[in-house]
């Protein structure tokens, strides 16, 4: 026996979790409660996913080895399940298996945990995260407060299930049984958000793989999506400055002196950096403090805290996204401009690529990949996800029905039991499972509530929506497991056959057959409701009539559609524009510095060195005349003229001028150095205001 396989899977999960935390969160800023609870949520949810293979390669070894051996017990699931029973059978032993006392630890710790975390401990800390309180015991009670409709929802189907076994006769309930109720009414939930994520998920998957292709499509929708989002850059920069100044009054307001300074000392250090500087630089401790002024209450700090918490999540959120959303758009232009280049060189409009493969990475490998490779690729992703999406629509359908078997996951598992190969048993369990995640985990991982939840790269995601996809991976990944385990007809309670073998996963969690309304009918029919909402996402109806609502969606036939798509691309030539001006003027400086630079500053040297000797040099007389000495001479230096500082806002119209330096020959008057000396002052090249 090995657990290397399994050895692998948990390191390769990890890896995976400590990626996206790395991508999506930032370690530095957040909380190490926040990075620790967001991890083991993530890990333990992609942990289910990646270990249940191995734990169906284990329940068909086991079965085949007890056949084999002449056990009688199992040889009516071996026929139930297909493979066959001569005399000749060899048990082949699979390369994964690990001892049988490891999974069901596994399961238990993984199980409850995540069980815990996403029932207890998450929906705490995400409200604590954002309440406005200044004490441990305040933000505690805030986030049990916010928390109060979200477990009722949760009591009252737990109530509601238990009213249902309490009424019926021939139903007994014990510890275990209800055990299993507890996780009926958790399961029921997280079905219900399958549901709607798979039925978003199926459809949407293979046609972004194939928008993606259309280049001229993603430009236009990128266009699109930075017209929206100038909208709601300009309402968060107003909404912050709006917040700032009541900050500032607060901070003008309350003196050193009053219990509430630092309360108002916390709401600063939430602010940005910038006004976190002018705030301190207000201070006036020579003030009279004890000038009588109507000062804010304890409850109107905590709203104005909430205020400055939620407002800067947003603009943060904006920038990031105009940041993400202006390099993406200048790649699909330089894409589109490289398209018919006979060179086959990827010519970049600014930069070049500095990645990890940059030696390798070469233009012409560039062009091949991003102009012709990479739409091919894409259309292939999107025929394979498409087919996918069909087989599995078709088998969430069917997979109740035994006789004749009609899933197809669970044919091509039969096939590959029978020939006892589990390598192939284990891949297509593997890829059914991973295609299945990908489908809900897409609609995570792209959705957004009311500008409160959303998922940002780049290290720009806030404490919140960490912890609350880190409670829907918890929350989804049993119900995603056991309806995989019943579309490979490996859980005898929704087959309906106990002579059928199960895994120790479902073991641990038990069967939802307290109750047989839950058994028989809501898990069994309510996931062929993803046939209806697939129907509703291919036709886009919920954008549709969003869009006639009033809230602006991407219709390909639409006006006002164009109209934005007119005005996002008007917005990224302006960024064309900024971006070209900056980098000529950070061109210009750079020049201006490698020609004149060190010059002047050798001259100058030069001229205090020959004109006073080193006999008459002069000894500050103090510690403080030298620091003095040195202020004056910084002070000088910054304030002469830099003819290229501050260019792009002087000279908007400057982005394609160009100007020719010469060295200058004439000096001005002497001008006093701070150690009495004169120094020789050279005169600015000539041709400097040419491009005026």
């Amino acid at each position: 026996m090995t657990i290397a396989a399994l050895v692998i899977d948990v390191a390769v999960v990890g890896v995976l979790s400590a990626f996206l935390l790395h991508r999506y969160g930032n370690w530095r800023k957040q909380h190490v409660l926040v990075t620790l609870a967001t991890f083991i949520a993530w890990y333990f949810s992609f942990m289910i996913i990646f270990v249940l293979p191995i734990d169906v390669s284990n329940v068909t070894l086991e079965t085949t080895t007890a056949v084999v051996n002449g056990s009688t017990t199992l040889a009516e699931r071996v026929i139930a399940r297909s493979i066959p029973l001569d005399s000749e059978v060899i048990c082949k032993k699979s390369w994964s298996h690990v001892p049988p006392d490891i999974l069901p630890n596994l399961w238990h710790v993984v199980y409850w945990t995540s069980q815990a975390l996403t029932w207890l401990i998450l929906p705490i800390m995400q409200s604590y995260a954002t309440a406005g309180d200044f004490t441990i015991l305040g933000k505690t009670k805030t986030a049990l407060i916010a928390n109060a409709l979200y477990y009722s929802s949760y009591l009252l189907i737990f109530i509601v299930c238990l009213v249902y076994v309490a009424v019926k006769p021939n139903l007994h309930i014990n510890g275990a049984q209800l055990k299993v109720l507890a996780v009926t009414a958790s399961n029921t939930w997280g079905l219900f958000l399958l549901v709607l994520l798979l039925g978003y998920g199926l459809v949407e998957v293979p046609r972004s793989l194939w928008n993606a292709s259309k280049r001229g499509h993603t430009l236009a929708y990128t266009y699109f999506k930075i017209a929206k989002l100038s909208v709601e850059k300009s309402e968060a920069e107003e909404a912050l400055e709006d917040v700032m100044d009541d900050v500032k009054k607060a901070a003008e307001t309350i003196k050193y002196n009053h219990a509430f300074r630092k309360h108002v000392e916390t709401i600063v250090e939430k602010c940005p950096e910038s006004v976190q500087t002018s705030v301190r630089q207000n201070r006036d401790d020579f003030e009279d403090y004890n000038n009588p002024t109507e000062t804010p209450t304890e409850k109107s700090l905590v709203r104005l805290h909430v205020k400055v918490i939620k407002t800067t999540q947003t603009f943060t959120r904006t920038q990031v996204q105009w940041a993400a959303l202006t390099e993406k758009a200048f790649d699909l232009e330089d894409i589109e401009k490289n398209e018919s280049s006979a060179q086959h060189s990827f010519q970049r409009s600014y930069g070049h690529y500095t990645g990890v493969l940059a030696s390798c990475y070469t233009p012409t490998f560039e062009w091949y990949w991003k102009c012709w490779l990479c739409p091919w690729v894409l259309r292939i992703a999107c025929i394979s996800m498409a087919l996918m999406s069909v087989m599995l629509v078709w088998s969430e359908c069917l997979f109740f029905i035994q006789s004749p078997v009609l899933s197809l996951f669970a044919l091509f598992v039969d096939l590959a039991r029978q020939h006892q190969n589990y390598l192939a048993l284990e891949f297509v369990s593997f890829i059914t499972i991973i295609f299945i995640s990908v489908s809900a985990y897409f609609t995570i991982f792209r959705i957004r509530l009311f500008n409160l939840y959303y998922l940002a790269s780049r290290h720009q995601t806030n404490e919140y929506s960490l912890i609350f996809a880190g409670m829907l991976l918890c929350r989804l990944t049993p119900p995603l497991c056991l309806n995989f385990l019943g579309l490979i007809h490996l859980d005898s309670h929704v087959t309906r056959k106990d002579a059928v073998e199960e895994t120790d996963y479902t073991k641990i969690m038990g069967h939802m057959d307290v109750i047989p309304f839950i058994s028989d009918g809501f898990n069994i029919y309510f996931p062929m409701l993803i046939v209806l909402l697939c129907i509703a996402t291919y036709f886009n109806l919920c954008g549709r009539c969003l869009h006639f609502l009033g809230f602006q969606q991407y219709i390909g036939t639409d006006d006002l559609t164009q109209e934005l798509v007119d005005e996002g691309r008007e917005l990224i030539r302006r960024e064309h524009r900024k971006k070209q001006r900056q980098e000529e003027g950070d061109a210009r400086r750079q020049d201006w510095q490698e020609k004149y630079g060190d010059r002047n500053r050798s001259s100058v040297k030069d001229n205090v060195t020959s004109r006073r000797p080193a006999s008459q040099a002069k000894v500050a007389k103090s510690p403080v005349e030298n620091d003095r000495t040195e202020l004056l001479k910084e002070d000088y230096t910054a304030q002469r003229y830099d003819p290229f500082r501050d260019e792009e806002a002087s000279y908007p119209g400057s982005s394609t001028s160009s100007y020719q330096s010469k060295p200058a020959t004439y000096a001005g008057p002497p001008r006093p150095t701070s150690f009495g000396a004169p120094r020789q002052s050279s005169a600015p090249p000539k041709g400097i205001f040419d491009d005026i």
